[in-house]
């Protein structure tokens, strides 16, 4: 599949997920994790971000096509793309809105897919509101996003149920849509996605399920009990060790 001088393989076969406590990560994915390409600074994250886990939830396998929502400084980017391996593809989309941001996560993305073995990288970038692509409609096995849910409220005029239903139109029927991210204490709504970078996980299931997905289960692998919550998440207090969910959401069909 071509799109926008990108190349999609097409054609894989969507592997069920399992709780990520329940389940030993598959062969593909610790492969991945012990890949000697990997940055030192990647392997260093790895005791708090529980990669094998995570991937393990969202049920990532050889051959698949993901589309990674914000995908920061490539933590998971790499990840996917080793785990997916050269018959799948990790679509790596930066919110136009996101460009211009200190750090140039689309520049990062870019030259993440210019690293050897990255071919299966693509970097993609539209407005945050906009209709995704129509080639990619239908073709995507999990959409999977990481510690930046909370902040597409604090994009100007963003609509979560406009928004989720672009990401299930993305998806196969049965597709995985996994949300990790920053807690917030119950209740709080979206008042502290901007002061704390965090957000009510409630809201977030509520946010999803309003747009047509099936809640379909949640790990505790990043939980911390010992998190008040009440600090913003780059505060050296709690920097790394936050309280974390993780929710999986599947298109129903």
């Amino acid at each position: 599949m071509r799109f926008g001088g990108i190349y999609f393989v097409l054609g894989a076969v969507l592997a069920a997920p399992g709780l990520a406590s329940a389940e030993q990560p598959p062969t593909a994915i610790t492969s991945a994790i012990a890949d000697t390409t990997r940055p030192a600074a990647d392997l260093a994250r790895d005791s708090d971000r529980k990669p094998a886990a995570m991937l393990t939830f969202a049920g990532i396998a050889p051959g698949m096509q993901v589309f990674e929502i914000d995908p920061g400084r490539g933590y998971f980017t790499r990840l996917l793309s080793l785990t997916v391996g050269p018959a799948g593809s990790v679509i790596a989309y930066v919110p136009e809105e996101s460009v211009g941001m200190a750090f140039k996560p689309l520049d990062t993305v870019t030259a993440i897919a210019a690293e050897p073995g990255r071919a299966n990288v693509h970097p993609l970038h539209y407005p945050l509101m906009a209709v995704p692509a129509p080639e990619i409609a239908g073709t995507i096995d999990v959409v999977w996003t990481s510690q930046n849910y909370h902040d597409l409220h604090n994009v100007p005029g963003f609509d979560s149920v406009v928004f989720n239903r672009h990401i299930l139109a993305l998806l196969k029927p049965g597709g995985v849509y996994v949300v990790l991210d920053h807690a917030a204490v119950p209740g709080a709504g979206t008042e502290t996605t901007h002061t704390l970078h965090r957000i009510d996980a409630g809201l977030v299931r509520r946010e999803v399920e309003a747009a047509g997905f099936v809640f379909d289960g949640e790990s505790n692998e990043l939980a911390n009990p010992a998190d008040p919550r009440t600090a913003a998440v780059l505060d050296p207090t709690i920097k790394g060790h936050t309280d974390q969910f993780v929710l999986r959401f599947r298109k129903p069909g």
